[in-house]
């Protein structure tokens, strides 16, 4: 009699088991959602729904005279759909209210501050490069291929440029791809905004740190630590290995633009001064892959000497140091790039260099992993020669007297004013 009741039993549990798995599964295909268009998400209840599956843009969709005239680039990755989170702001980390919009000449964004007042930004995946056309091109009809570049950009690099800089160490901003549907908190951003793919990620200044520093005073942006330094250069200092070995990251990456409005600064104190350790931001530019005919003409080094396509080598080191390179790192040492050069070469292993790709789903891992990893490790394995060029090239530049290009002076950051006025 046992065994029978012993056998019933496990009957029942298996038939429990099977209606378990069976929900599950349903529940899972209800969880997600799958948009075609702009237009089809105005009709869905995105909350019934976890996750979203869309694409970034099928706006650079091409064909074989467009692959030959203006470039295959990563067509293919903005048209790739990508399963990712849906994000309500008043429930995201504890509740997000908008402090302001933001965003440079492509990017749209939206400035966030949680209940504990650290700052996030909401970077749009999708570009605006309208603002980027000069007059002549739209006068020859040619606005449509300036913002066809925006294809030269992988939609979905800075995830994996983050994973990268984790094994490295290197400051980043923790980026992660979020679905955001029209909702109230939006208000009248909601027609803007609303129904989007972002990039979420911790905002490179503000009062409160992220960051896994401690005795940090704040985050800054370029000009305020340029201010802050020229206010008080006796106590101000830049950690200079950080610095360089965030530059030779950028050149790991292929992220070519890195000028000054690029960066945030973890001011902390250590003993009786204060160091600033940078932050990258904004990595739409990593990756940066660029053929066709218009692009190789757009791309030599005679023409726009910054943009400097990603490819196995670097072919034209010039073109990639900044002003702000020259601000900050003048007269260090050759010494500190070749160091941070083999620190690079030791952490970023083919192990961790695969794994930081493997971010990406299937269909975008078997169009782009290859060949970027292929890349990335023959960058890492000739860093030593790029960091002495680069260093060469630093100290061949006259030392700057100016504020840094964009940079105006401005009040300092009110949070560290007190603590710097101590000082004196």
């Amino acid at each position: 009699m046992k065994r029978i009741l012993l056998f019933i039993g496990l009957i029942l549990v298996a038939v429990f088991a099977a209606i378990y798995i069976s929900l599950n599964s349903t529940d899972q295909e209800f969880q997600t959602c799958i948009i075609h268009d702009f237009e089809d998400s105005q009709n869905i209840n995105f909350k019934k729904h976890q996750n979203v599956m869309v694409s970034a843009s099928a706006l650079y969709e091409g064909d074989i005279l467009k692959n030959i005239i203006q470039g295959e680039n990563y067509r293919e990755a903005w048209a790739t759909p990508i399963k990712a989170p849906i994000v309500f702001l008043d429930t995201l980390y504890g509740g997000m209210e908008i402090v302001k919009e933001g965003g440079g000449q492509q990017t749209h964004s939206l400035r966030l501050r949680s209940k504990k007042g650290v700052l996030y930004t909401l970077r749009s995946i999708n570009k605006d490069p309208h603002k980027l056309v000069p007059e002549f091109a739209r006068t020859l009809g040619l606005q449509n291929i300036i913002i066809d570049g925006i294809s030269a950009q992988h939609p979905y690099a800075a995830p994996v440029v983050a994973r990268l800089a984790e094994a490295a160490g290197v400051l980043h901003t923790h980026p992660k791809v979020v679905f955001v549907p029209r909702q109230d908190v939006l208000g009248t951003f909601n027609e803007k905004y609303g129904n989007r793919l972002y990039m979420l990620e911790y905002e490179t200044e503000g009062d409160k740190n992220w960051t896994h520093l401690s005795n940090v005073y704040g985050l800054l942006d370029t000009e305020d630590l340029q201010e802050l330094k020229m206010e008080f250069p006796q106590y101000v200092h830049i950690d200079k290995q950080a610095l360089v070995r965030a530059r030779l990251f950028d050149l790991l990456i292929g992220d070519w633009d890195r000028h000054a409005k690029q960066w945030g600064w973890a001011v902390r104190k250590v003993e009786e001064k204060y160091t600033a350790i940078p932050i990258a931001g904004d990595r739409d530019n990593a990756f940066f892959n660029v053929d066709g005919l218009i692009p190789s003409i757009i791309t030599n080094k005679h023409v726009f000497e910054e943009l400097r396509p990603f490819k196995r080598d670097i072919d034209y080191m010039k073109g990639l140091v900044y002003d702000v390179d020259v601000y900050f790192l003048k007269n260090t040492s050759e010494e500190v790039f070749v160091a941070q050069a083999e620190h690079l070469q030791k952490a970023l292993t083919d192990e961790r260099i695969a794994h930081a790709l493997d971010y990406w789903n299937e269909a975008l891992y078997e169009l782009y992993a290859e060949e970027i990893r292929v890349k990335i490790q023959s960058r890492r394995d000739d860093l030593i020669h790029f960091a002495k060029e680069f260093a060469r090239i630093i100290e061949s530049r006259p030392l700057l007297t100016q504020p840094l290009k964009g940079s105006d002076k401005r009040d300092l950051h009110p949070s560290l004013i007190p603590c710097f006025e101590c000082l004196e």
